[in-house]
């Protein structure tokens, strides 16, 4: 009888220690992030009928350079707009599919990686993982079409600015399927 309380001791204190390792060490963040990457699908079209213009002239957000970004200049274009955080498990597993998918469409579509981060923190992200992705800070709320209480929240916004993907977690964002999806809006 005490070998088995002993045994369930043990196994409740293994079973604690590993709950703690996850949610408060860096080995825990790593593990969060490759199952953030495992479970990650390939985002979807909203229906037609669900699709919502979104007005972007009033946001203000700035470049990594602190240039005001001028969304006149961007009227007509496919926009992906991302708000992530470097502390983020789900935004960190998702990067790497985004750089992918930036490198073959940036002369295409308009990526918008937009954080509340210091400076500091998002340079040596992109320079711990090798990023070239373009970054943007909030000087303001984004439209209201575009507020989400969690991150990772991704936006596709179509040549006629209707907002058609919206997705709240990690996605796969260079899946086959969604280039062909980005390939049609791109028409």
């Amino acid at each position: 009888m005490r070998e088995k309380k002993n045994s369930r001791w043990i196994s409740n204190l293994l079973f604690i220690i590993v709950i703690g390792v996850i949610f408060f060490t860096p080995v825990g963040n790593e593990i969060k992030v490759r199952i953030n990457r495992f479970i990650a699908m390939s985002p979807s079209l909203e229906n037609k009928e669900d699709y919502k213009k979104v007005v972007l002239k009033q946001w203000d957000v700035v470049d990594e350079e602190g240039k005001e970004f001028d969304f006149a200049s961007v009227e007509g274009k496919v926009i992906i707009i991302n708000f992530w955080a470097t502390w983020c498990p789900p935004c960190i597993a998702e990067k790497p599919s985004f750089q992918e998918l930036y490198n073959d469409y940036k002369d295409k579509v308009v990526f918008m990686f937009v954080t509340t981060d210091s400076k500091d923190k998002v340079a040596a992200f992109k320079e711990k993982y090798g990023y070239t992705l373009p970054i943007y800070y909030q000087v303001d709320s984004p439209p209201a079409l575009l507020y989400s209480s969690s991150i990772p929240a991704s936006y596709v916004i179509d040549k006629e600015g209707n907002i058609v993907i919206k997705k709240f977690r990690a996605a796969d964002w260079n899946s086959a399927k969604f280039r062909v999806t980005l390939d049609e809006l791109l028409k």
